[in-house]
């Protein structure tokens, strides 16, 4: 017997399984020329599962990016190989298809989320998905003892060997597999999932981007990326960064980065409402940088370490903004 089948031998069975729980789940994996908002899906890779995650179908395809392929040291996705693909228009049918009434999931599911929604509104298309659950958010809910929020680590500890990293098909059959049994364990603690709604993000603008530093384009160029909703300008000056184990302060530049259990728009409202700057990248002048996943790669916490930018979780954050100090010179 395998650790994995040692972990679900004591399944939750159909009578009581919990209502609420969603009828179905889409587990998916996208690989991408990079991290930024005008970066594009190369692969992607989708396991329906049933109400209790058991696998219904898979589905791969990879995907012409309409410009270099990124870190193909990564992927292994070479223009060559992209250069005959099919656009994500000729597939934003099928994929649609396969997460249709369902839960998205995947790890760092607002990075999938994020890359899946741009590429529907390029289209000029909507994906239809309306929650997402992060594996990674599942996994603290359950308080598995992960060395850290890796998708080899959740894989370890369910015994799941990973044969080919960072292709699209088998991490999703690995998250797949190790997302299983985490639902039935948490379909017999009555955990509640740590659902969040999917709304577009960002609208697509047709105005050039800036080209990438020694690159000449083969594909043509993108256009960019605006948010949805333009916030007032923070009133307050920057008082500098945080200090650890010290309060928020008015006009602090805080940045996130990854799923937040709270609705990220709705966490931000509050950050501004308190009245601190929401910034939408990490420079020298951020003043923090919440993320409940310091350890991940994306451009944000990358920079953050760089600078020794403070780091802290969603929950100390929101702790702290209980009781935000008032800024200088303010009533």
């Amino acid at each position: 017997m395998t650790m994995l089948d040692d972990q679900t031998t004591a399944q939750t069975t159909a009578a009581t399984w919990p209502a609420a729980y969603p009828q179905g789940y889409a587990v998916v994996d996208v690989e991408t020329t990079g991290l930024a908002r005008d970066d594009r899906i190369v692969s992607a890779a989708v396991y329906r599962l049933d109400a209790q995650g058991d696998v219904e179908d898979h589905w791969y395809t990879v995907v012409n990016p309409e410009r270099d392929p990124g870190p193909v040291w990564i992927h292994g996705l070479t223009s060559e190989v992209l250069e005959s693909a099919p656009l994500f228009p000729e597939v934003a049918g099928e994929l649609a298809e396969r997460l249709d009434g369902r839960v998205l999931v995947a790890h760092n599911a607002i990075f999938d989320w994020s890359m899946i929604a741009r590429e529907y509104a390029r289209a000029e298309r909507t994906a239809p998905t309306r929650q997402r659950l992060c594996t990674i958010a599942l996994s603290k809910e359950l308080g598995l003892p992960l060395p850290n929020h890796k998708l080899e680590s959740l894989a370890a500890h369910f015994g799941v060997v990973q044969q080919r990293a960072h292709h699209a098909l088998d991490d999703a059959r690995v998250l797949a597999e190790a997302f299983r049994p985490s639902l039935h364990a948490a379909a017999k603690d009555g955990v509640r999932l740590p659902l969040l709604e999917c709304r577009p993000l960002t609208e697509w603008s047709d105005a050039p981007a800036r080209p990438r530093v020694g690159y000449q384009p083969s594909y043509r160029q993108q256009g960019s990326w605006r948010p949805s909703r333009k916030r007032p300008a923070c009133p307050y000056p920057n008082p500098g960064r945080y200090v650890p184990g010290g309060t928020l302060v008015q006009g602090m530049r805080v940045a996130f980065s990854g799923d937040t259990s709270v609705d990220r728009e709705l966490l931000e409202d509050r950050a501004v409402e308190a009245g601190l700057h929401v910034a939408t990248s990490v420079s020298r002048l951020t003043s923090l940088l919440v993320t409940n996943d310091p350890e991940s790669s994306t451009s944000k916490t990358v920079k953050a370490a760089s600078f020794g930018t403070p780091v802290l979780d969603e929950a100390a954050f929101t702790q702290l903004l209980r009781d935000v100090t008032p800024a200088r010179g303010s009533d």
